[in-house]
């Protein structure tokens, strides 16, 4: 399983609600759970953001949402029993790279 994480500011709330609803639309086939958008900063992102979960690495998914971001940055990574791995070494970005609060994993051992 993979996990997305689209990140965004808060002027941008209605931004990432549309991208959010239109991957509900357009993709809904692609994905096996999208969340609400979380207007405030948890665990390790530096950001408000949405996260969906979708099964394996689906190439023509993601690079649909490449193309249809909005300017907004995206964390893709794996879901495995190593945290920081995940999102740090196999993790993957669409537009720009955002700081990952690793501490929150090393905290968790």
């Amino acid at each position: 399983m993979f996990h997305a994480h689209v990140y965004f500011d808060l002027p941008q709330l209605d931004l990432a609600e549309q991208v959010r609803q239109r991957i509900i639309t357009e993709r809904k086939a692609d994905i096996l759970a999208i969340y609400p958008l979380v207007p405030r900063l948890v665990g390790p992102h530096d950001k408000p953001m949405f996260e969906m979960h979708f099964a394996d690495n689906q190439t023509g998914f993601i690079d649909w949402l490449d193309q249809h971001r909005e300017g907004l940055s995206v964390l893709i990574h794996p879901v495995s029993a190593n945290e920081l791995d995940d999102h740090t070494v196999h993790a993957r970005w669409l537009g720009q790279q955002l700081p990952v609060h690793t501490a929150i994993f090393t905290a968790r051992r």
